[in-house]
Parts: C-alpha cells; structure tokens; sequence
C-alpha cells in the first residue's frame, strides 16, 4: 500500500461506499484500476489517495463480504 496524490492525466470512476449516509460522517471513495485500487476520503477528494495493489484489494473486499453475509 502507498500513499500518491492523484494525477491530473488519468480520471479514476470514483465511487462512494454504500454505507456512507451523506450526514458528514467518515466516508471512503474507491476507484478500480488496472493494477488494484485508489481509496480516498469522500470529504476531501483533492487530497492524498491510497493506492492498493490488486491481490491486497480482492483480499481486503472478500473479507468484507463474508463479514456481512456471515
């Protein structure tokens, strides 16, 4: 995992977490790239991106979706 900032050239689909709830609250966005993943917090889309390999991020969502199907 590292810590980027991101770029103006490349325009990542961002997408906000389903369990935000739009009330101010601690909110992630992602974005899916070809190597893995950028995570960032929703209040401040301008500042420092989390760049996540992509075995780390399919680990990291499966490990969710057990959590909240189990």
């Amino acid at each position: 995992m590292s810590m980027v900032k991101p770029s103006g050239d490349a325009r990542p689909q961002w997408v906000r977490s389903s369990h935000s709830n739009g009330a101010g609250g601690e909110c992630v966005e992602c974005a899916v790239t070809d190597i893995g993943a950028l995570v960032r917090d929703s209040k401040d889309s301008g500042g420092p991106v989390i760049s996540i390999g992509s075995a780390a991020w399919l680990t990291f969502v499966d490990a969710v979706r057990q959590d909240t199907e189990g």
